[in-house]
């Protein structure tokens, strides 16, 4: 049975491409008699409000969207996160690391000029840090410090082996930003000098977002994922980590992000473009679903 899921974070009023993206989920969930689910990312707990948590209720319900009880919020999901991390941690995957972003900038600086090489997660990581890398066993999770995985050792652990090469490999059933769909491969080699080595355990809440949404997506049994096309390269992170941790690894369907005139991707601060806003203006849902090209 296909599980489909829809994961705000509570920090600002859902828009059109919160819409368009739950509404593609809703759909496909509804055309293969299959599951939708909500779950609540609020795991960054100073910037999530209970008002917008509420808000992500009433906007959805608004646009004919039912779910699952009871809904999943990633804060009480924390000691579950943790146990990972620790098991992580104590088989040598992880490293401690002080780096702000600004030590990350200048180490990363191309010494002709140019700018650094950008992942996923902004700047690819230096590996400043890196030699500190933990023994098991001798001591516990540090506290106070980002951890971060150990690219080059996950990949040496979790690859396929694939005609010679270390491979990793994930279904496509929407499209990449640059139209990639079918079997998407990622080398390790891709991995290491690409993405590097990203944070999995940030400093102040003790979890990362690519950690916790492969738990999380893992946990609910989610078959597919729908989501944003700025989201196509974690998804290799994501497909290390399924490996890593012998977890299922579900479709993925990416899909256009949702632009205003100028063609600059909707935010949470675009307040005039909100569903509150459009709702409050006396739209309906249908008027929503054809803003972002949807027919029901």
């Amino acid at each position: 049975m296909i599980v489909e899921r829809f994961a705000p974070s509570p920090t600002g009023l859902l828009h059109l491409g919160h819409a368009y993206s739950a509404l593609l989920a809703w759909d496909s969930a509804c055309s293969n008699g299959g599951q939708f689910l909500l779950r609540i990312e609020d795991i960054d707990a100073p910037r999530c409000k209970p008002e917008f948590e509420q808000a992500i209720y009433e906007d959805l319900e608004w646009l004919g969207i039912h779910w699952e009880k009871p809904v999943l919020k990633q804060s009480r999901q924390l000691s579950s996160y943790s146990y990972v991390v620790e098991k992580l941690w104590d088989a040598n995957k992880l490293f401690a690391c002080d780096c702000s972003r600004k030590d990350i900038a200048i180490a990363s600086a191309p010494q002709e000029g140019g700018t650094p090489l950008m992942g996923p997660d902004g700047i690819v990581y230096p590996g400043t840090c890196r030699n500190m890398i933990s023994s098991s066993g001798n001591f516990s999770v540090p506290k106070g410090k980002a951890l971060r995985l150990d690219m080059a050792t996950a990949c040496m652990v979790a690859a396929v082996p694939n005609l010679g090469g270390d491979m990793f490999y994930f279904t496509e059933i929407g499209s990449g930003s640059n139209r990639e769909t079918g079997l998407i491969e990622a080398t390790t080699a891709e991995l290491i000098n690409n993405i590097g080595d990203i944070v999995l355990a940030r400093k102040d809440i003790g979890i990362s977002y690519h950690l916790a949404v492969v738990l999380d997506d893992a946990f609910q049994g989610v078959t597919h994922v729908t989501r944003g096309q700025d989201l196509f390269e974690a998804t290799k992170i994501h497909v290390v980590l399924q490996n890593l941790l012998g977890l299922p690894t579900p479709i993925y369907r990416h899909h256009k992000l949702i632009r205003d005139e100028n063609g600059k991707r909707l935010a949470k601060r675009d307040d005039a473009r909100s569903i509150r806003a459009y709702r409050e203006q006396g739209l309906t849902p249908q008027d929503i679903r054809e803003m972002v090209g949807l027919t029901s």
